[in-house]
């Protein structure tokens, strides 16, 4: 397709660089005779696409003005650009003329057509090869995987998205699917600000928990133990009370779960949950406990998530199930010997996809209100009952019957994450609704319907085998055995730092050996999969001497000596918690 000149060899490089953007291009209908029709040279003697209407995409406006304004400030060999819409290439182009070679450009095509007309104008196969360039298929799943690749950008540069403004003269896709990226770029940016300022508090609580999570337990025994039977999740939300004296006058047949911090709420209704999960990483969950009646609480299981701040763990008055999340050691060492959940980011999230897991015939949300009516944010006795908020951080809604409802930016994004979850589980979701929050994936019941769907009932003998598979939880399992890696780490760590202390002395003249050198440490920082968790931010800090720099100053090796000898200290102490052997003998 003379045209198309660079068509055929993009396509070919796509299904060599980038499969899952082949494999979604070659599913597509492809409408050809639009490929033929639809291009021309327009008023200004430029390539252009003719749009539905018969008008050009660049009638009016020369590309050239649409992106002299798409600049990259500062950092931009350590950023990335994330494009929606390449047209013929316009954009895409400038971006990638524009910025250095460390500079990631993703680009995302709505339009399967408009993609293969902007990849017949350029070759982009040296821009793939080098892996400056990456096309992202509308797929969020695919999106997801892309964003989490550009950590380095997020810490030492910025991430900037681009919605191409004459792509959004085709359809409303384009701003539809520009929403969706900026949705998961947000969620990222939080993701990465917990774990670059938490990962080592909540690794270091895995580790503190270890030698317990051993004796604890395992949740395996509940892999799809709720065949037959409703689940019914209690939040803190203010419908709480309005429907927990009903319930618990007339709980029906169903399994009560709850969040440990709703423990307190949840009595002051009359339920008794038949057992909560605790998921929260930090010491300000002890709060619970002042509201806790322990007494009341001692026959109720915590499922906790061995991110559990271990004082939080200890204080608590019943027995204890241990939950292994991902973004720990559980994500690589201990999959073989624990089954490793993804927890999600907040304990809404944790209930539905544990109860979806455990293979409930349906769940039913109650006091889920994501919003409240006047000033009552939460149920009596949760601990953020009677909280106030900065009008900075509220959001104004209407419920179903149009009446106004104050949320929070927190709240709803907790909703759409919960909504995002939904379409994912397979298990129906019910919600008691009590003039909250409408949550989409769900099917708003009111007590009536309840009773009359049958929501609280089971299939007989089927809560008795839940309870016993909640029993057999509690049995001991064997350790796995870990060795030693303090003694090898600090040989060659030590090794390396002599060898750059050596080459800084003639900074100019070595400055290849040293990032070679500082990449080599990068390297052997990542090898191992059971410190992978423990060592990220260390690891972080060694890919900006790697990957985000291009010249050293003498400044660079004082920072790499801390980051050394921090690596050390976190080696040295993992090998001392993992090691179950030392602490029998020392026991």
């Amino acid at each position: 397709m003379s045209a198309y000149p660079f068509l055929k060899e993009n396509i070919e490089a796509l299904e060599t660089y980038n499969p899952p953007l082949y494999a979604w291009l070659s599913s597509q209908d492809i409408d050809e005779e639009k490929l033929t029709q639809c291009l021309f040279k327009n008023r200004w003697d430029v390539l252009d696409w003719k749009m539905e209407n018969g008008k050009g995409m660049f009638e009016a406006m020369m590309p050239n003005f649409i992106y002299n304004e798409w600049k990259i400030p500062d950092r931009a060999d350590t950023s990335a650009t994330f494009i929606i819409g390449c047209n013929l290439g316009y954009g895409l182009n400038s971006v990638l003329m524009k910025t250095p070679d460390s500079h990631k450009v993703i680009v995302s095509e709505p339009n399967p057509v408009m993609l293969l007309a902007c990849l017949g104008q350029t070759d982009y196969r040296p821009f793939m090869k080098s892996g400056k360039l990456h096309f992202c298929p509308v797929d969020e799943g695919s999106l997801m995987n892309i964003i989490k690749d550009l950590d380095l950008q997020f810490v030492y540069g910025k991430i900037y998205l681009r919605l191409d403004m004459p792509s959004q003269q085709l359809g409303p896709e384009y701003a539809k699917w520009s929403a969706t990226v900026r949705n998961k770029m947000e969620s990222f940016t939080v993701e990465m600000t917990t774990l670059r300022l938490k990962q080592d508090v909540m690794v270091g609580n895995e580790l503190e928990n270890y030698s317990r999570s051993v004796s604890d337990g395992t949740i395996s025994t509940l892999k799809n133990a709720g065949a037959g039977l409703g689940a019914v999740i209690l939040g803190a939300g203010p419908s709480l009370a309005e429907f927990g004296p009903e319930l618990a006058e007339n709980p029906g047949n169903a399994i009560y779960v709850t969040a440990l911090q709703t423990l307190p709420a949840v009595q002051k209704t009359g339920i008794k949950p038949h057992f909560c999960i605790g998921l929260d990483y930090n010491d300000s969950m002890l709060r619970v406990y002042d509201q806790l009646d322990s007494e009341w609480a001692k026959d109720i299981p915590l499922i906790y998530s061995t991110k559990l701040d271990h004082k939080v763990l200890e204080a608590y008055p019943g027995p204890t199930i241990p939950m292994w999340t991902l973004g720990g050691l559980g994500t690589f060492a201990l999959n073989q010997h624990e089954y490793v959940f993804d927890a999600g980011s907040n304990v809404s999230n944790t209930l539905n996809r544990f109860l979806d897991w455990c293979g409930f015939n349906h769940i039913l949300l109650v006091g889920q209100d994501f919003a409240w009516k006047g000033k009552i944010s939460h149920a009596l006795g949760h601990q953020n009952a009677g909280a106030t908020f900065p009008e900075s951080a509220l959001v104004h809604l209407k419920n179903e019957d149009g009446e106004d409802l104050t949320s929070s930016i927190q709240y709803m994004t907790s909703k759409r994450e919960m909504e995002d979850d939904l379409k994912q589980i397979k298990t129906p979701v019910y919600n008691l609704y009590g003039g909250g929050a409408l949550i989409n994936g769900t099917r708003n019941v009111d007590m009536q319907k309840v009773n009359m769907k049958g929501i609280l009932s089971s299939a007989p003998g089927s809560m008795d085998y839940f309870l016993t598979a909640l029993n057999m939880a509690r049995t001991p399992r064997p350790a796995p055995v870990f060795d030693s890696r303090c003694q090898k780490w600090n040989v060659s760590i030590r090794n390396a730092t002599k060898k750059l202390e050596k080459l800084f002395r003639k900074l100019s003249k070595n400055q290849a050996e040293i990032h070679k050198t500082f990449y080599d440490v990068y390297f052997f920082l990542r090898q191992d999969p059971l410190y992978l968790p423990y060592l990220y931010n260390e690891i972080l800090d060694m890919a900006g001497l790697a990957r985000a720099k291009t010249h050293y100053e003498p400044k660079d090796l004082p920072h790499f000596k801390r980051i050394a000898k921090k690596t050390i200290k976190k080696v040295r102490y993992m090998d001392r918690c993992l090691s179950l052997e030392n602490k029998k003998i020392a026991a």
